[in-house]
């Protein structure tokens, strides 16, 4: 059976490092990108195509709203 994959996006490393964990801790999830802004976020995911985005609202340059 595949994976769930997700992707996270936040400014802070730490919150990205700490999700990370608790999801690759399930063994039906893969984290399979990460981003520190919005604008990376968004290209990355057009590319990996993730089944779970987790987004940081607030972030420099772009949000996780626009």
């Amino acid at each position: 059976m595949s994976k769930i994959t997700v992707f996270l996006a936040d400014d802070h490393n730490l919150v990205r490092e700490g999700l990370r964990l608790l999801i690759e801790a399930q063994h039906d999830f893969e984290v399979v990108g990460e981003a520190d802004n919005g604008q990376d976020a968004w290209k990355k995911i057009r590319d990996l195509r993730p089944n779970i985005v987790i987004m940081d609202v607030s972030m420099p340059g772009q949000s996780g709203i626009d």
